[in-house]
């Protein structure tokens, strides 16, 4: 390929959506869950022994539940589009004509001229029927496709990698555990919306408030909770 033509196509950032929103969900998640947890036991007067518990149990059921949901959500996906696929292989066996004008028909849609439309569908025909079918018609490309099993465990480990950063600030600071834990949670989500911006190409300020926002909202809330039902117990 052109040098200059992948290039152009390198400066999209379309290519890395996909591994992104796994990673920034898994770790945002690990750290806004997990530091709630904690924040939460420690507003509740909990030891330091039962703080430390509290967020190895949140890492290790949050790090599963991650890979679970995902494993669910991508192999249903497939599944779904290996029927699709497979219905769409055997109308192409059956009616290929109007299989024809269907993909024609979807490039008139998006702006060509009938004639050259259906030249364009007959010449996609003749190179892969199937796949012209597959990205055009139903929206299926090797990109959007993903392993399950690979998705769950890259989940996991996200969600893993965000917990243990608030767990440390407990395990190597000494008391007042909220405060510290709270601060270091939130640059933590600040650096890590910076990094999801910066790499799908949005506007890095923008990105770290959103996540700060969020966080400290979560971290308020069960603050609150924690410290209502410490009183009343």
């Amino acid at each position: 390929m052109d040098r200059d033509l992948l290039e152009h196509r390198l400066a999209h950032h379309g290519h890395q959506v996909g591994g992104l929103r796994a990673a920034v969900l898994g770790a945002n998640d690990g750290i806004v869950s997990t530091s709630s947890l904690i924040i939460g036991v420690a507003s509740a007067d909990g030891t330091r022994e039962a703080i430390l518990i509290a967020g190895i149990a949140g890492l290790i059921a949050g790090a599963l539940s991650m890979a679970a949901g995902e494993y669910v959500s991508v192999h249903s996906q497939a599944d779904t589009d290996t029927a699709d696929l497979e219905a769409e292989r055997q109308f192409l066996s059956t009616v290929p004509d109007l299989e024809l004008r269907e993909l024609a028909t979807i490039y008139e849609d998006r702006g060509l001229d009938p004639d050259l439309a259906r030249t364009v569908a007959q010449k996609l025909t003749e190179y892969d029927a199937l796949g012209a079918h597959a990205r055009d018609e139903l929206g299926i490309s090797a990109r959007s496709a993903a392993n399950p099993l690979q998705a769950a465990a890259f989940s996991a480990a996200s969600f893993a990698i965000g917990a243990i950063l608030p767990l440390t600030a407990v395990w190597i600071t000494a008391e007042p555990h909220i405060p510290i834990v709270a601060a270091s949670s939130l640059v933590f989500l600040m650096l890590l919306g910076a990094i999801a911006a910066k790499a799908g190409g949005a506007n890095i300020v923008r990105g770290a408030i959103r996540v700060l926002i969020w966080g400290s909202l979560a971290m308020a809330v069960t603050a609150l909770v924690g410290r209502l039902f410490g009183t009343a117990v």
